[in-house]
Formats: structure tokens, C-alpha cells, sequence
């Protein structure tokens, strides 16, 4: 896979309460990823940005939600993709290094 694809592949980390938690407790990292990324690319990308090794991973797609405005018009946010990695014991990610 070539560096550029692997960029965009990743879009970037995707930080909520629950993904903190994951990460504490079962070495478990979430990402946003490209809506026409596939599991092994997935998997290369974050081997070949991060320099770990994948032991697991999880990919879904995320509705976007319906949200009124204050005129009263109905807007739609977009639909995304999400990837919970999973690392082998001994190797994790620094997030605050990544922008």
C-alpha cells in the first residue's frame, strides 16, 4: 500500500468518552476511516503509520443524524466509518502526538 493511500485511509482518531475507556482497559484504539476503506487496509495503514502490530479489528458504519435547524429546516449530517483497533500486548499509540 502506498504512503498516500494509507493517509487517507486514516482520517484521524475519533475520541469520545467510551473509546477512552476502551483504550485504558483493552489496549483498544478508534479511528476515522475512509467509506471505501476495507479491513486489510485498514489493518496496513495503522501497521504502517504507527509502526504496531493489529490483533483485532472492528469496522462500522456510522448513520449520520438528522438534526432540525433553527428555522425549522430537517439537515442531514453524513454517514462515516469507524475502525476499533485492537493492539498485541506491548505496543500502543501516544494520541497526543497525532494531529
Amino acid at each position: 500500500m502506498t504512503p498516500e493511500r494509507m493517509y487517507t485511509v486514516i482520517l484521524g482518531p475519533h475520541v469520545s468518552e467510551k473509546t477512552t475507556i476502551l483504550g485504558e482497559e483493552n489496549n483498544q484504539y478508534t479511528f476515522r476511516v475512509a467509506m471505501d476503506a476495507t479491513k486489510p487496509e485498514i489493518k496496513a495503514a495503522v501497521e504502517g503509520i504507527f509502526e504496531v502490530a493489529v490483533e483485532d479489528l472492528q469496522v462500522l458504519n456510522v448513520k449520520g443524524k438528522t438534526k432540525r435547524t433553527n428555522r425549522g429546516k430537517i439537515r442531514r449530517r453524513s454517514n462515516w466509518k469507524k475502525a476499533y483497533v485492537r493492539l498485541e500486548a506491548g505496543h500502543e499509540i501516544d494520541l497526543a502526538d497525532v494531529g
